[in-house]
């Protein structure tokens, strides 16, 4: 298949400016770019399935820019219902320093910052030079600014188009950049952008937008109540990764598959049939979770994300290390003991129990694990040396139920 064949298969192709961008995308040496502003230190999952498309481009003899927005991220892409918070410049530059870095590390990408062009050009030069190319009419019939008519947009949401179009047209005459890829939210920027450079330059550009991915509900994938997963791996472990993808819907995996990974249609497809022959076997969801995750943290945080899942699924685990236990146990508050306690007193003590009668039923009835070892003798001490490097304890109550106790 051609690059662009690919693509297509994967679903990774809502629409494309011009019908001459295939042949340039199948024949590589096109200059493009990506943007995403600062509105954090990491990018998240979100992120992910947009810049692998660059990636892909790249591994096809493409050259790839990361945008970073220092200049539009002080003023926000206009949201479809509300307005954005205005994010301080303090905050904005010490998020633009984060994803500098994690671009550069994850994907390779070189990074150029929209501030660096921005910050000198007075507003009657901006409203002159570039302003003046843009007819109302022109961005109001744009569907981030049509969405905002009934609530309200404010001048500066709406000169958005305005910068990012400004950027396309700065890159284009400084980096021979000639295409924009970005999420399909972004499409009426991007045609912005284009436009500009025809009537300024009397030169074509192209843009090309993938679909948002999402849940089966239409959900943005990787929002989980309100938290992003983030692709630094000090704030999302491999193993909440992991866990989040692992649980995936089952009607999307295939879907994810195509456009989250590299792996070949022909070895997307064998999956697929093994899959759908024994789908409690999860074969689809593991290699999702197996490619995303060595991708972005390596193959060894990979093999200990799976470690730590599968020793919790069978309760054993005699062998986590403290780093384990805290990588594992993430969001649970632990209760702190500073001196030998009997089992039943702890559990009580805890909350792991409501009362010394129903600790002892639990115990009685081989319902206790601590640090994956059955607990039942009545008279068990717990002592600081039987703590996992003297200092966790992990109390199993029945099948599922995890408790994390602190020895101070």
């Amino acid at each position: 298949m051609t690059l662009y064949e690919d693509l297509k298969w994967r679903g990774l192709i809502q629409d494309i400016s011009s019908p001459a961008l295939i042949e340039r995308l199948n024949n590589g040496g096109m200059t493009f770019y990506i943007g995403t502003d600062p509105t954090a230190d990491s990018m998240h999952i979100g992120h992910y399935s947009s810049f692998l498309i660059s990636k892909r481009l790249a591994k096809a003899g493409h050259h790839p820019l990361l945008l970073v927005g220092g200049a539009t991220g002080l003023i926000g892409d206009p949201k479809p219902t509300a307005e954005r918070p205005i994010i301080s410049k303090e905050e904005v530059e010490k998020n633009i320093k984060g994803l500098t870095a994690q671009a550069k590390k994850i994907f390779g990408f070189e990074v150029v910052n929209n501030w660096d062009w921005t910050k000198d050009i007075n507003i009657c030069d901006f409203l002159r030079d570039y302003g003046k190319y843009f007819n109302i009419n022109y961005m109001l019939a744009k569907d981030h600014v049509k969405s905002r008519m009934d609530v309200g947009i404010t001048y500066a949401e709406f000169s958005y188009m305005l910068l990012q179009a400004m950027d396309f047209y700065y890159l284009y005459k400084n980096y021979n950049c000639e295409l924009q890829v970005a999420g399909s939210d972004q499409w009426g920027n991007i045609t912005s952008g284009i436009e500009l450079i025809r009537k300024k330059l009397d030169k074509e550009a192209y843009g090309m937008v993938m679909p948002l991915v999402t849940d089966s509900t239409g959900k943005k994938f990787g929002k989980t109540e309100g938290n992003a997963l983030w692709l630094d791996e000090d704030k999302t472990s491999s193993y909440e990764l992991y866990q989040y993808l692992i649980n995936l819907d089952d009607s999307m995996i295939i879907d994810y598959l195509k456009k989250l990974t590299f792996l070949s249609k022909n070895e997307i497809e064998k999956i697929a049939l093994e899959n759908e022959k024994s789908p409690e076997k999860r074969i689809a969801h593991k290699a999702l979770a197996r490619e995303i995750i060595t991708d972005l943290h390596g193959e060894e945080s990979y093999l200990e994300a799976v470690k730590i899942s599968e020793s919790l699924f069978s309760g054993d685990i005699k062998n986590f290390t403290a780093k384990d236990i805290e990588v594992a146990f993430k969001g649970l508050t632990p209760f702190e003991i500073n001196e030998d306690l009997n089992i039943v007193d702890l559990l009580v003590n805890s909350g792991v129990c409501s009362s010394k009668r129903e600790a002892r039923e639990f115990i009685s009835n081989n319902s206790i694990s601590i640090n994956g070892e059955k607990i039942t003798d009545l008279d068990y001490t717990i002592t600081k040396d039987k703590c996992i490097e003297n200092k966790y304890l992990v109390i199993r109550r029945g099948k599922k139920k995890y408790f994390i106790i602190v020895y101070k």
